[in-house]
């Protein structure tokens, strides 16, 4: 069985710069993504599983920073170097401060960032895999099948629309924390206007509705902030 290649997200706007850093990780062996802008990070590392994540800081439609905040507020082990051209400490410190692991100024060596990527997963990649990469959610009665977009139940199952499962995953993936709406926009939509957010409260009341048969099961809304799962294990049948 041949050994399993580290991923990696790489945002970065410049398409010459993205390109060089790219190839360069590619040819070390890692399998590297690349995105152009801070929006399309956020929709790509919600589709697929990274190992690291290398941001740059002046990203178009999301910095780099907000990219990290969301990012940590959705897997809060998956390591971030971030790029930048500038060197002024308090940039670093609002890098670090957002949850990044470390931090590299333009112009730097391709072999420089490859050995410390190279450092950084020797000590983080058995923690940074398993939660990103759950599709089976027990809910009560109910059983999950990201991958299926099934929702099971002993009393019949239902099928779901692609964006219906994914909505449903990001808040079982979080069960009991609060889940900003942006976020959610963000990774399902890959935007967060005003006819968005309408829409999600269309796709969150169908959820509900699928959800019924079981009382114990619940999607809360968080007035002003967003949406949290809560199963209530304690409670049975009566």
């Amino acid at each position: 069985m041949s050994e399993r290649r580290s991923t990696i997200l790489l945002v970065e706007d410049d398409p010459n710069l993205g390109f060089v850093i790219q190839d360069a990780l590619q040819r070390k062996g890692y399998v590297v993504h690349l995105c152009r802008d801070g929006k399309e990070g956020l929709r790509y590392f919600n589709e697929h599983s990274y190992d690291l994540c290398v941001l740059d800081v002046m990203l178009p439609e999301k910095d780099g920073v907000s990219l990290a905040e969301d990012i940590r507020t959705l897997n809060s082990d998956v390591p971030i170097v971030f790029l930048t051209a500038r060197s002024q400490t308090e940039d670093k410190i609002a890098g670090f401060r957002a949850g990044g692991d470390d931090y590299m100024t333009k112009p730097f060596s391709h072999e420089e960032l490859g050995l410390r990527i190279e450092a950084i997963l020797r000590r983080t990649l058995g923690r940074t895999q398993g939660q990103h990469q759950r599709h089976r959610f027990e809910l009560g009665d109910y059983l999950f099948d990201h991958r299926e977009l099934l929702l099971a139940h002993p009393g019949g199952d239902r099928k779901l629309t692609k964006k219906e499962a994914d909505v449903l995953r990001l808040l079982c993936m979080h069960q009991d924390q609060v889940l900003p709406r942006e976020l959610l926009l963000n990774m399902v939509w890959g935007d967060d206007t005003y006819f968005l957010g309408r829409s999600l409260d269309v796709f969150i009341s169908r959820l509900r509705k699928y959800l019924k048969r079981d009382g114990r099961v619940a999607i809360n809304n968080v007035h002003g902030v967003g949406f949290k799962l809560q199963v209530d294990v304690g409670a049975g049948d009566p």
